[in-house]
């Protein structure tokens, strides 16, 4: 058992080996080739927490912080490199760039470090620093850059406000829907990265309605009380 939960941890760290190939692959401006790192790199993120639970690395594998090793990957695969990638990518011209790149690091580390984060039903309070998928989001989408902009600062702001967002793992109301459209997201962004992202039409829309239901689904649960 000892030797599983190490593993996990050893499951976990590979998360930041992952992180510095999408990141070798946004510095070459490949950005299907850094979508579909980012998304192993959300697989695997999905996955260990599970395994950590199962195998119970608390107990198990206490020389290492799992908790504290999760949040050192997740801000490199869910800040960093999506904050480059809209920075670098020509999706934010000039002064609204250096803007992006700047302001999302400062806000993370901040959520980072917020211990509210965690809500009673497995969902977090204030946008989770999800960033990697807003910047995947956006490379399929492609709206203006006045919109874009406007986004990240509203998420930014919305990190710090008592609103609702759904893990589409563990919050448990509305997971029948939450789970698919998560993995409905996470297949149609590795379709448009295996096309290198060409336009479509049809892949635009689906992943434009999954991720605002992701985005909304935490906010609307709060305006809609849960039936006893």
């Amino acid at each position: 058992m000892r030797i599983r939960a190490y593993s996990v941890h050893l499951f976990t760290a590979l998360g930041a080996s992952l992180a510095m190939l999408a990141l070798l692959e946004a510095a070459q401006h490949d950005w299907a080739m850094m979508t579909i790192w980012l998304t192993v790199a959300f697989l695997v993120d999905g996955i260990d927490g599970p395994l950590a639970r199962r195998y119970g690395v608390t107990q198990n594998a206490p020389i290492i912080d799992g908790v504290l090793l999760d949040l050192i990957v997740d801000f490199l695969t869910y800040v960093m490199i999506p904050a480059y990638a809209l920075y670098g990518s020509g999706l934010l011209p000039g002064w609204s760039g250096w803007i992006v790149v700047l302001l999302i690091p400062f806000a993370s580390a901040l959520y980072f470090s917020d211990t509210r984060m965690k809500t009673a039903d497995k969902s977090f309070r204030g946008f989770p620093a999800c960033w990697n998928m807003v910047a995947l989001a956006l490379l399929v989408i492609l709206p203006p850059w006045e919109i874009i902009l406007g986004l990240v600062v509203a998420l930014c702001l919305a990190q710090f406000l008592n609103l609702r967002f759904v893990h589409p793992v563990r919050t448990a109301r509305w997971r029948w829907v939450t789970l698919p459209v998560a993995m409905i997201w996470t297949g149609s962004i590795a379709l448009a990265a295996a096309t290198d992202f060409a336009s479509n039409p049809a892949l635009t829309g689906v992943v434009t309605l999954s991720s605002l239901y992701l985005l909304l689904a935490g906010v609307a649960q709060q305006m809609i009380p849960a039936r006893a």
